[in-house]
């Protein structure tokens, strides 16, 4: 694809809305929405402590992640079912067809439940069963991803691998989430080895408040296929440098970033200058209810706040494909697709 597509601005949104996509961050505990907290707190019997919907969304106004994090765990308390689990991927993948995401790889923290006394199959199977019917009933394509959470102990993550190893056939890979800031990556350097041993992709958090030494280390020490945000890369040439020669994808979550105060304002968020130093960059939502936008939210947002192209928005899709862990002829259709939608769109 040419450095410049000719596109008429004035199409840019459209064109970011049209154009297929993968999304490769979305933690699915994010996607639960003040109306959907509230359906299952009444199903499931549980206190909601806020009085209605409104209040919750006011609650949002985070100062960094562990003050985001704090209601994160507080609204996944209602979920105690396995159709809850169901109902929540349901809702979020009906909303990634809406914006033409045809791939999605799930993000999901079982510990936050286990640790309630919600059995591991609850979990898994609520999600699988949502991530099964997206294909046939809204053509996106799912796949889950368990993710450790990094506050905890080494001993809980080997724990809840094990607790998760019946399941194995029903998510492709492990991740590293939760608070960054004092919890290195190597702090589970033995779970990823052994994770490694079982052919689980690797993924892990790392750059998005912590240093650019806890990117080289999730690559050195845990072995990542990815890194989950990597915006503090910019600030080492040699990582930059090492990540755009292997190819390391980064999804970077650019309105989480915003909502959590690693850029003070989206028009100084670097994923254009993470792009034009060749790195596989791609746009994602994170936890799109408490962020303020699901997958086109970001795009568009992004693009009206950065000046980004047209032919960064086909950077960003195609690296989307690329660095998902789906077969190579599924990318080659995606690609085809994408290329087909530019197309369209493309000044004659």
């Amino acid at each position: 694809m040419p450095s410049t597509i000719p596109v008429a601005p004035d199409r840019l949104p459209q064109l970011l809305r049209r154009m297929p996509k993968a999304e490769l961050h979305i933690h699915i505990e994010g996607s639960l929405e003040p109306e959907l907290i509230f359906e299952l707190a009444g199903r499931n019997g549980v206190t909601v402590p806020y009085a209605d919907v409104d209040a919750l969304r006011r609650a949002y106004d985070f100062t960094d992640l562990q003050s985001f994090l704090d209601i994160y765990y507080a609204g996944a308390s209602v979920l105690r079912q396995e159709q809850d689990f169901f109902d929540m991927a349901w809702a979020y993948l009906q909303r990634a067809a809406a914006d033409n995401v045809v791939h999605a790889e799930i993000f999901f923290d079982p510990q936050t439940h286990t640790s309630r006394g919600v059995a591991m199959e609850t979990v898994i199977n609520g999600l699988h069963r949502a991530c099964t019917q997206a294909g046939p009933a809204l053509g996106v394509s799912a796949s889950l991803i368990l993710c450790f959470l990094r506050h905890l102990s080494e001993q809980d993550a080997f724990e809840t691998l094990e607790q998760a190893l019946p399941l194995r056939d029903r998510f492709i890979g492990v991740g590293l989430d939760s608070s960054e800031l004092g919890h290195p990556p190597e702090k589970f350097e033995r779970v990823f080895a052994r994770c490694g041993e079982l052919g689980l992709h690797r993924v892990a958090h790392a750059g998005e408040e912590g240093p650019p030494a806890y990117v080289w280390t999730a690559l050195d020490l845990l072995k990542v296929e990815r890194i989950d945000h990597g915006v503090q890369s910019s600030k080492d040439a040699a990582l930059m440098a090492r990540l755009a020669r292997d190819r390391i994808a980064l999804t970077v979550c650019p309105l989480s970033n915003l909502k959590l105060r690693v850029f003070p304002r989206l028009a100084d968020h670097n994923i254009g200058q993470l792009l034009d130093a060749g790195l596989a960059a791609t746009v994602n939502s994170d936890d799109p209810a408490y962020f303020g936008g699901y997958l086109n939210d970001n795009f568009i947002q992004t693009f009206e706040a950065t000046g980004l192209t047209a032919a960064h928005a086909y950077q960003l899709a195609k690296n989307s494909f690329d660095a998902s862990f789906i077969h190579d002829a599924m990318k080659r259709r995606y690609a085809d697709l994408l290329d087909a939608t530019f197309a369209q769109f493309e000044l004659r």
